[in-house]
């Protein structure tokens, strides 16, 4: 039995801290070195990239991150899987190897792809595949309109390019966890039907996949957390079973705790079942245990396989709209948000009918008796959305510009320019036959193989772990924010919102599970109450995850919600005040 492995994360999304690569490769000892770089907003991003400069589809800060660490990892034979090929694996692999040139190394660099559906969309429907909305049903109409459809492969690519010597792997639009995943299987020979050690690998890449997330960033309860000004990147050891214990290199800031892994766990989640094209993660199996400083050990993770499909994310141009924001200011802002609104109308050359989308609000952040001017300011905010980009544009900024000095008290702009709207992106789930997606995996000026995407098949049902049998407390009760006891973490999952709640004892569960039902949770957060909520129980890691549809419209790109990635919607919740049992405070 070998040893367990340990993957280091450097990248948790598009953008991430440049200098993380370099940490993890020099300051401490590590097998492998990855990252994610691709949210299910940055293929919309890359695809702009693309049409405005050929050759732009993949993530350019991680070929930086090579020019800094690639001999290091050659000299200390650290392998390195990245997702950071975006829409372009080849074109990433090629930079990469102009890297290697320019400083006389020879690394072997593979690329996978074959996620990349679009140019086959007619050819797919034309076979009869149903590519439909997979939350709404829609039907998937005309494909052309689309600019990009990747399907999520999983890790078997990456193993195939690791058993073929690949110092380099770079993928497209694989699974979060699979540049984990992948590795793992490697190092320890597992077989595609090894149910709980895959599943147990899925988990590690969940929880390091979005990097200092693992390690004290975005917790609630960061004012426990030392060194927070610069959070150390975090790293997985997998053990031969699936378990694994999750860390940071010593001497770096944060901390790795069982609330910040709880936290990760939680995001961006949906029920107990994790689906993924290798197996399908059985999240209410989880154990943890603080093993030591900085140190989580993650076991018990049961697996059952993974559905036959793939999903596909898939991207086409929604239109143009326009976000602007006018300050209210003082007293009376319900009337100033009234005047505001029908001046811009009766301003503006189009009546709100001849738009696709009109969406208005006013958003209250200002205080009762302000101590300062910014504590007196609300927001009227409009968003207007058309296929026509001239509706959305110089006119209709204008007519905010006109109602400046001729109508409430105190007016200033804050956001919205003069030439007005922008482009944006709707977000599109669907599914496809694992069996028509193999993997083309490349040695770059080599041979090429292809591997199957369909996992064998079985017949295993796993039955979640009881969790904690403690009694919630009674009696007397004071009235504080939630959030005094209890963690969140939220996120989004295409239109729909994820929000998870864990407790810290047993005794704080038994309580929230009792408290926090869906009923409860849309009378705290009143914008989720007209929607669809599914609530879902994770007793194993004393978590409830609540699943909000349709929170984020469209996606994140053609949200117009003020936060558009439902990130702060756990600490939302956890602003609340409720009643607590006294007892549950000691």
């Amino acid at each position: 039995m070998k040893q367990p492995v340990r993957i280091a994360n450097c990248s948790g999304f598009y953008g991430d801290r440049l200098s993380a690569a370099k940490e993890m490769v020099t300051d401490g000892p590590i097998d492998f070195l990855t990252g994610d770089w691709l949210a299910e907003l940055t293929m919309l991003i890359l695809a702009r990239t693309q049409a405005k400069r050929p050759g732009g589809g993949y993530a350019r800060s991680f070929v930086q991150q090579m020019e800094q660490v690639m001999g290091t990892c050659l000299d200390r034979s650290i392998k390195v899987v990245t997702n950071a090929g975006g829409l372009d694996p080849a074109g990433c692999a090629e930079a990469v190897a102009e890297v290697a040139a320019k400083f006389g190394l020879n690394p072997t660099i593979a690329y996978v792809n074959g996620d990349n559906l679009l140019p086959r969309l007619d050819e797919l429907v034309a076979a009869g595949v149903d590519l439909a909305h997979f939350e709404t049903g829609e039907p998937v109409g005309d494909t052309s309109r689309f600019i990009t459809a990747n399907a999520y492969l999983g890790c078997w690519g990456i193993v195939d390019a690791l058993n073929r010597g690949a110092d380099i792997v770079i993928t497209g639009r694989v699974t979060d966890a699979a540049v984990v995943c992948g590795p793992a299987a490697w190092h320890h020979q597992w077989t595609r039907d090894n149910w709980d050690a895959l599943a147990g690998a899925v988990v590690a890449g969940h929880v390091v996949e979005c990097g200092a997330q693992a390690t004290g960033g975005n917790y609630s309860f960061f004012t426990e957390v030392p060194g927070m000004t610069r959070v150390g990147f975090p790293w997985v050891e997998v053990a031969a079973d699936g378990s694994c214990v999750i860390g940071k290199h010593d001497g770096t800031g944060g901390e790795v705790s069982i609330g910040t892994v709880t936290s990760q766990l939680l995001y961006e989640i949906g029920g107990p079942s994790y689906l993924g094209p290798d197996v399908s993660a059985r999240f209410d199996t989880i154990q943890l245990e603080q093993i030591a400083r900085d140190r989580v050990r993650i076991s018990g993770t049961k697996g059952e396989p993974p559905p036959s499909t793939l999903k596909v994310a898939m991207n086409e141009v929604g239109g143009f709209r326009n976000d602007m924001a006018i300050a209210l200011t003082g007293l009376d802002i319900e009337a100033k948000a009234e005047l505001v609104e029908a001046a811009f109308w009766e301003a503006c050359p189009y009546n709100p009918e001849d738009f696709a989308s009109v969406t208005t609000r006013v958003i209250r952040t200002d205080k009762v008796d302000p101590a300062s001017n910014e504590e007196a300011i609300a927001l009227w905010r409009i968003t207007l959305k058309d296929p026509d980009e001239r509706k959305v544009g110089r006119a209709v900024a204008n007519a905010v510009t006109e109602i400046a000095l001729a109508t409430i008290p105190g007016l200033f702009g804050v956001s919205g320019g003069p030439s007005g709207g922008s482009a944006y992106g709707v977000y599109r789930p669907a599914l496809v036959p694992a069996e028509l997606v193999p993997q083309h995996v490349v040695i770059l000026r080599g041979e090429q193989t292809v591997i199957d995407s369909v996992a064998p098949q079985a017949t295993v049902h796993v039955v979640g772990r009881a969790g904690p049998s403690a009694i919630a407390p009674s009696g007397p009760a004071q009235r504080m924010p939630l959030g005094r006891l209890f963690g969140a973490r939220s996120g989004d999952k295409g239109g729909n919102a994820n929000l998870g709640v864990f407790a810290r004892s047993d005794e704080a569960w038994a309580w929230l599970d009792a408290f926090l039902t869906t009923d409860k949770l849309c009378e705290l957060l009143p914008e989720t109450a007209a929607l669809t909520v599914d609530r879902y129980r994770l007793p194993s890691i004393r978590s409830l995850n609540f699943v909000i549809h349709d929170l984020l419209q469209e996606g994140v790109a053609a949200s117009t919600r003020q936060d558009s990635q439902a990130k702060s919607l756990g600490e939302w919740l956890r602003s609340r005040i409720v009643d607590i049992p006294t007892a549950l405070l000691v």
